[in-house]
């Protein structure tokens, strides 16, 4: 199979792990952005073939465009775009259309049963569709310490959130990415739902004494109220749309919803995978 792959996101966290994996394995990437100064950063610091491709989801003759030719493509969720279920289903069609062999959908652990999350219709659009598709269920990012939380760490030196003492199975983006570009280019992993999570499942309390110990001074873990959490949102100025998702995620927590340990991502990587000690130890500079 040849042709270059479509990342969307190839900015954010995920997108940039998932365009070095690819780059690793000697693909070349096609990366939609919104417009094409989104990537000089991007073009700058990766060492491979990537080319920027316009797509905006809330212009639908961008589609065809930006698919046209590729091999497969690696599928997020818009987080600026309030209600993207409508234009994700749409591009999907389009890629059916363009006879894209592959689409890997980064949805969200428990996607199959939260009708109200809108990963749900995606994913049922997806698997109803001509394409081939594996779906990614990753559990809460490790990276969200570094993105969500980075403020509260590191000017207020608190992790704040109503998530009670959940545990959770953090997962590293570095790993997910590794894995979505192998469901691109491994087609004994299509057709396939994956649950994605780290190997131990931590309280928020062992998280802020990891964070001490590594930035040598104190971080505490402040468990919010709804409410109170909802106006720290607001404060951030988060849209209302990121602001309820937010809140209905971390509250799940607190019930168990991100505890489970799964074993999948360790037997696709083929080894351990990385800690939320070793995204901390990696990445302090980020609250200092």
């Amino acid at each position: 199979m040849s042709g270059p792959v479509l990342v969307t996101g190839p900015t954010g966290n995920v997108g940039r792990a998932v365009v070095r994996a690819l780059l690793a394995e000697g693909v070349a990437v096609r990366a939609a952005v919104k417009s094409p100064e989104h990537t000089v950063s991007l073009l700058k610091e990766m060492d491979g073939d990537v080319m920027p491709a316009p797509l905006d989801f809330l212009r639908p003759e961008t589609f065809l465009p930006a698919l046209e030719g590729v091999r497969g493509v690696f599928l997020m969720r818009p987080p600026a775009i309030a209600h993207a279920e409508g234009a994700l289903t749409a591009f999907i069609d389009a890629a059916a259309t363009q006879g894209v062999k592959q689409v890997v959908f980064l949805s969200m652990s428990g996607a199959e049963n939260r009708a109200w999350a809108p990963h749900h219709a995606v994913e049922e659009h997806l698997m109803r569709s001509s394409v081939g598709w594996t779906l990614l269920r990753p559990a809460f990012f490790a990276q969200n310490l570094g993105d969500a939380y980075r403020e509260d760490i590191r000017q207020d030196g608190r992790l704040y959130m109503p998530a009670g003492h959940g545990r959770v199975a953090f997962v590293d983006v570095r790993d997910v990415g590794e894995v979505a570009a192998r469901a691109l280019l491994d087609t004994s992993l299509r057709n396939r739902a994956f649950t994605l999570t780290g190997l131990e499942a931590v309280t928020f309390d062992e998280v802020a004494s990891v964070l001490s110990e590594v930035l040598g001074r104190s971080i505490r873990y402040v468990p919010a109220s709804v409410p109170g959490y909802v106006r720290h949102l607001h404060q951030r100025r988060l849209s209302w749309g990121q602001l309820g998702m937010q809140t209905l995620m971390h509250v799940g927590l607190r019930f168990g919803k991100a505890e489970q340990v799964d074993p999948t991502l360790t037997n696709l990587l083929g080894r351990p995978t990385r800690t939320v000690r070793q995204y901390i130890e990696d990445h302090a500079p980020l609250w200092r």
